[in-house]
């Protein structure tokens, strides 16, 4: 009794259900501008700078525009504001020569983490080169 209850289980029961992703394709739909690719890397070069305190490179990342726009002092107190940091990156949105993406950047304080949402803005500055354009 119990085989033939288990057979016809098995036969109702779509194979698709078992396992896999839930709700969401696992397939998506590809980028149709390749630049992401590039402005995506430029944003986790510049938050691996912030997050090991390293100026020199966070420096050569930004834009001419927030190079002028923050004076040098407050460049470096962004990037060496304190230790044990981490940061998140969301998914990027295009708009015309630049994407936007959401970070959340995670600092220690005390004895618990401090969350800042932000965003960082991305311009592309010519040949798939990319700079940051706003600070998160």
């Amino acid at each position: 009794m119990k085989f033939w209850l288990a057979a016809i289980l098995l036969v109702f029961l779509p194979l698709s259900s078992w396992g896999g992703p839930r709700g969401h394709s696992a397939k998506q739909a590809p980028l149709s501008d390749p630049g992401y690719v590039f402005a995506l890397g430029a944003a986790n070069r510049f938050l691996h700078a912030w997050q090991t305190g390293d100026l020199e490179t966070g420096m050569v990342l930004l834009s001419d525009s927030v190079r002028r726009s923050h004076d040098a002092g407050s460049l470096e107190q962004f990037f060496f504001s304190g230790s044990d940091r981490a940061f998140e990156i969301g998914r990027g949105k295009r708009h015309p020569g630049r994407y936007r993406f959401p970070v959340c950047l995670v600092t220690k304080s005390g004895d618990g983490l401090h969350r800042t949402f932000s965003e960082i803005i991305l311009v592309n500055t010519g040949k798939n080169d990319w700079a940051v354009d706003k600070l998160p």
